[in-house]
């Protein structure tokens, strides 16, 4: 049998945009999400939007009922920034400190940890239209909302994150069009990246003045990139594409400080963003006091096979190619290799370059489309997302062996979610969401993650 260690955190992760949904009179505000999806509805998944996500606002202390029945010590979601201030930097919105209150609570009340994410790619619209991240207001705006969570909520939260994979509206809303502003904008991005970087250090100083006992970290996609061969120009485009990629979040937030390598490449392409000397101050003085890791598949890339050509807006990809490595394990329902070995390298990678600092698996998990296939007796039989965190936690249990100073592993997620331009194409869950009544059914893996749960083990 393969046990944990004494104390480890079994449980999901999901986060509000996914998941609360909207009601009339809830007094919430539009986030970009909200705003995008009544602008061009066509973009997403079968024209399904925020506002239809999984009715957790209406039915949480049943979904909160589910996390025991399905063996949760730990419990991940986030805040809205758009609920909990309308626009962005104005008044609190007594409704939504209520709700969230009452989920916060429920949580303790049935033994579960409790971690909290500030910003899960969700900006209120009002603040967008203000230029968004591009603008250095935004930091004061995110500062302030910071501190008003940190004072209404701090009693029931056991674990604060600033952040869910802050790399990511960078990339898909100035690169490849998949957040909005949808724009191709390399300068707005790292402008975005580094406000946001900023922002992240301001909010560990903030909660650290209100709670010095409390803990803060930010959740980082920490994806492996493998290069397709050891050949000198392979390694280089794997170690360029893991500067943009990982360590472009990961290095000022555990080390307070960027990488000099990345620094250069975007001086080169004349992309440096506007700051002021105190802000590296900040970051330098501000770390993280743990980090939550999300790993789905790995990032294989060779080196470029063309020049970029010279009218290009910059890419990333101009220092590398992505690379399919030849008989790749995947999972053929959503199209993504599967390599468990990614949770021991970034482990190892922690262990060594990183100071051993503490760390929690935030988010793993297997992505299916078309699930009801699988429906046999009322139930769905999803022997494969079993098998899928089976030979992940086995290669995390290896590194925890070897000195990883990982503290939980929090699958993605616990009922089916609404997931930004996909929306229910994929389900993820270990609850399955009937659509057409909004019921909750425990699939296989929910009743399996109990046992795993309860026996800390396998």
């Amino acid at each position: 049998m393969i046990q944990f260690p004494k104390d480890f955190l079994w449980g999901s992760s999901t986060s509000g945009v996914q998941t609360e949904g909207r009601i009339e009179g809830d007094g919430k505000g539009d986030s970009t999400w909200d705003y995008w999806f009544k602008l061009e509805p066509q973009k997403f998944h079968q024209e399904i939007g925020p506002e239809t996500t999984s009715t957790f606002y209406q039915h949480f202390e049943k979904d909160l009922d589910l996390l025991v029945e399905t063996g949760h010590t730990a419990f991940r979601t986030s805040i809205q920034w758009s609920r909990l201030i309308p626009d962005g930097d104005g008044a609190i919105n007594p409704i939504a400190l209520e709700f969230y209150k009452q989920v916060f609570r429920g949580v303790k009340e049935r033994g579960i940890e409790l971690l909290v994410n500030l910003y899960h790619f969700d900006l209120p619209m009002v603040l967008e239209e203000k230029g968004g991240w591009t603008k250095r207001e935004i930091v004061v705006a995110y500062e302030r909302y910071a501190r008003i969570c940190f004072e209404e909520f701090d009693e029931w939260v056991d674990r604060w994150i600033t952040f869910n994979e802050p790399i990511v509206p960078v990339e898909h809303g100035y690169f490849y069009q998949n957040h909005y502003p949808a724009a191709v904008d390399a300068k707005a991005g790292v402008q975005v990246a580094f406000h946001t970087q900023l922002a992240s250090s301001l909010a560990v100083k903030a909660c650290h003045q209100i709670n010095p006992d409390k803990k803060i970290g930010i959740v980082l996609n920490l994806t492996p990139a493998y290069p397709r061969s050891q050949h000198p120009a392979d390694v280089k485009a794997a170690r360029i594409a893991e500067l943009f990629q990982a360590k472009s979040f990961l290095d000022p937030s555990v080390k307070g400080r960027y990488p000099a390598e990345l620094i250069e490449i975007i001086k080169h392409h004349d992309l440096l963003p506007s700051f002021e000397e105190c802000d590296l101050e900040v970051i330098r003085e501000n770390i993280v006091d743990y980090l939550g890791v999300n790993y789905y598949q790995p990032l294989r890339v060779a080196a470029p096979k063309y020049l970029p050509h010279p009218d290009s807006p910059f890419f990333p990809e101009f220092y590398y190619d992505h690379y399919q490595m030849p008989g790749r394990k995947m999972n053929p329902h959503r199209g993504w290799e599967i390599y468990e070995r990614g949770v021991y390298d970034i482990a190892q990678n922690i262990q060594n370059d990183y100071g051993n600092i503490e760390w929690i698996l935030t988010e793993n998990g297997m992505g299916v489309e078309g699930e009801e296939k699988f429906k046999v007796g009322g139930t769905i039989q999803d022997d494969y997302r079993i098998e899928f965190i089976k030979d992940h936690l086995t290669e995390l249990h290896r590194a925890i062996q070897e000195g990883a100073n990982c503290k939980g592993y929090l699958v993605w997620t616990f009922i089916d979610c609404w997931s930004w331009l996909n929306s229910y194409k994929n389900r993820y869950g270990l609850i399955e969401l009937d659509l057409t009544d909004q019921s909750r059914h425990i699939k296989k893996s929910g009743h399996w993650f109990k046992e795993l749960s309860q026996q800390n083990g396998f």
